[in-house]
């Protein structure tokens, strides 16, 4: 370990424009080291970071403008991004595939300028020039959770889908939640009011 700052790598020509983000992770299963870029030439790359060098693992490709925010789960396993296409894009780093879309235009009025993965990767808090604050969802376990978004709990978890679920939303009462998945069913769930 030295004991003074100094440059240790440099990668030139990493993109072909402005890169606005940047995200370092390290994969709980392997101890593997993870950099990954996000430009304004739409694109994120996934760098592996070996004997002092970056080596290009992947190019990302999928978003329509700028990515201006990125970030890796805690296990290592997953990256996240997002552009001022109000898409925020998941990522398997293992595969370099798209692993789940959300269309942020919804939950927010304008470009997610900063997102971030919680301690244990289950959600995906992000930050937009609309001054709001909004929490994600992001688990794959199956489930449909319902969260207090006051005190940052889950008070329930419906583990009735057979695979991965996409789609979830509240009836305009608060009473059911409807959702949608992988397994081709749509499921509807009484809720307390």
């Amino acid at each position: 370990m030295t004991t003074q700052y100094g440059i240790l790598f440099k990668q030139e020509q990493a993109h072909d424009d402005a890169i606005w983000s940047v995200a370092w992770g390290k994969n709980k299963n392997d101890g593997s080291e993870t950099v990954i870029s996000g430009s304004l030439d739409d694109l994120v790359k996934v760098w592996k970071w070996n004997d002092e060098k970056l080596d290009l693992q992947w190019t990302l490709e999928g978003h329509q403008l700028g990515v201006v925010s990125v970030d890796i789960s805690h296990t290592g396993s997953i990256a996240a991004s997002s552009s001022l296409d109000a898409h925020i894009r998941l990522w398997d780093l293992d595969t370099g595939k798209q692993v789940k879309s959300i269309d942020a235009g919804p939950g927010h009025a304008m470009p997610i300028r900063s997102l971030t993965f919680s301690p244990d990767s289950q959600l995906l808090v992000t930050a937009s020039d609309d001054g709001y604050i909004k929490i994600y969802d992001v688990s794959s376990d199956k489930s449909v959770k319902v969260w207090d978004a006051g005190t940052r709990t889950c008070v329930h978890t419906f583990f009735d889908h057979q695979d991965q679920v996409w789609g979830v939303k509240y009836n305009g009462s608060g009473s059911k939640i409807v959702s949608v998945g992988d397994d081709q069913e749509i499921h509807i769930y009484d809720c307390p009011v």
